[in-house]
């Protein structure tokens, strides 16, 4: 197969479990409702493609690691769910559809995502795909990305400092924590979900992929919130501006902002290359990435 059909095949992968998500019945039913329409969304599912292929790349199978790409997009839901709310970016629009609260109202939107965050751990930790020593391992991997040092704590920063002006520093220190953080924890779940047992270099070179791809992934999208259109991003453009937040694309502008992707890109690549017998997914996603419209 092909990168694209590569990606699809394991993207239809992640789709499917998660269609079969949240259908209880039950008084809590307008909840799980809301849980499904924020996670069927559509989107890349770059996430638990991550999760999915990093395994593969361990030992040549995807299927260990469905159960922790499922709790990935559902804690990553989670997190866009609350980004969105009138306390956070307030916005309406997320992948070309009202925003949870936007048709559900700010109360239903705010339970649906905690209870996404709970069940990401959930899957995780009841996965009869991995060893319960493995789930644990999982549980402790998502949670440490997205608590207090890190995806919790981007976003702290993110808004606290609106108004202000940022140095290239500050900037980078967000973006690591509320956007390559999650990517990395993706890609150790892979491996935490392989049953073949990883080597140091190889830890150590999934967290480098996903610290250059989030940053180059960063860099386009603030590239991509200033020379896109809302049609073709699916939410409104030109919003980090009007909440007066200082951008990669606000630090350099578009023509620098193009040599960081290619770099940053670079780099991520190098990294998979060097550690993993057979880094061709991992290398085209990243070029994938840097080239996206949307």
């Amino acid at each position: 197969m092909n990168f694209k059909e590569e990606y699809q095949a394991a993207q239809a992968l992640a789709e499917q479990e998660l269609g079969g998500c949240f259908l209880a019945k039950g008084p809590h039913k307008e909840l799980l409702d809301a849980m499904r329409y924020s996670l069927l969304a559509g989107g890349k599912r770059v996430r638990p493609v991550l999760a999915l292929k990093f395994c593969e790349a361990l030992c040549g199978d995807m299927e260990p690691a469905l159960d922790y790409a499922c709790g990935i997009e559902m804690l990553h839901t989670y997190s866009l769910i609350h980004d969105d709310l009138p306390c956070m970016d307030n916005d309406s629009l997320r992948r070309g559809k009202p925003t949870c609260h936007v048709k559900y109202g700010e109360w239903l939107a705010l339970l649906a995502g905690d209870a996404l965050q709970a069940a990401a751990f959930e899957r995780l930790a009841l996965s009869s795909r991995t060893s319960p020593k493995a789930n644990a391992k999982a549980c402790g991997i998502l949670a440490s990305a997205a608590g207090r040092h890190n995806m919790c704590a981007g976003q702290y920063l993110d808004i606290v400092e609106e108004g202000h002006t940022l140095d290239e520093e500050r900037v980078t220190q967000i973006h690591l924590r509320k956007t390559s953080a999650l990517l990395g924890a993706a890609c150790l779940l892979g491996l935490t979900a392989s049953p073949e047992e990883p080597f140091e270099r190889q830890w150590t070179a999934a967290l480098d992929y996903a610290r250059e791809l989030g940053l180059a992934f960063q860099i386009r999208d603030d590239m991509l919130d200033v020379e896109s259109t809302a049609e073709e991003l699916g939410k409104p453009i030109g919003s980090d501006a009007n909440n007066g937040k200082t951008t990669f694309a606000a630090l350099y502008g578009l023509d620098k902002c193009r040599e960081l992707v290619a770099e940053h890109t670079r780099l991520a690549k190098q990294s998979a290359a060097g550690a993993f017998e057979h880094p061709e997914f991992l290398c085209a996603l990243a070029d994938s990435l840097a080239q996206r419209k949307s």
